[in-house]
């Protein structure tokens, strides 16, 4: 059996410095596609902050803690990074997983499968990334 091409166009993306999400090439980019780093104005006014790189860095260290295919949730992260106030950080931790997922570092996981980090929704489960993935 033969395999048919795809016949939608593949459209050039990119992914989003401060959410992790993927977005996609718009004409209305087309100009200045090779500055673009956001993917809202949302985004680009809430840019990266020291805390988004110290929920990024507590997920690989609670990681390197676990075997390889044990999990941990976005909530480990905010907990360890904001103590009382952790509920605050659960977004930004889901972030921070994103930015990881797009560095190649780690796996969004549910069920015991991979999903696509963009689309993710809720309780995230975080793992190392392995080779087959």
């Amino acid at each position: 059996m033969s395999r048919q091409r795809d016949p939608r166009p593949q459209v050039e993306t990119k992914v989003c410095a401060s959410c992790g999400r993927e977005m996609q090439w718009r004409a209305s980019w087309s100009a200045v596609w090779d500055e673009v780093k956001y993917c809202s104005a949302a985004c680009r006014s809430r840019k990266v902050t020291p805390t988004d790189r110290e929920l990024e860095a507590t997920i690989l260290a609670l990681l390197a803690q676990r075997p390889a295919k044990e999990t941990i949730s976005t909530s480990d992260a905010a907990r360890a990074v904001g103590g009382d106030g952790w509920r605050a950080l659960e977004e930004p931790a889901r972030r921070a997983a994103r930015r990881l997922v797009a560095a190649r570092a780690v796996d969004i996981v549910h069920d015991g499968r991979v999903v696509d980090p963009s689309w993710a929704k809720g309780a995230m489960r975080i793992r190392r990334r392995t080779a087959g993935s």
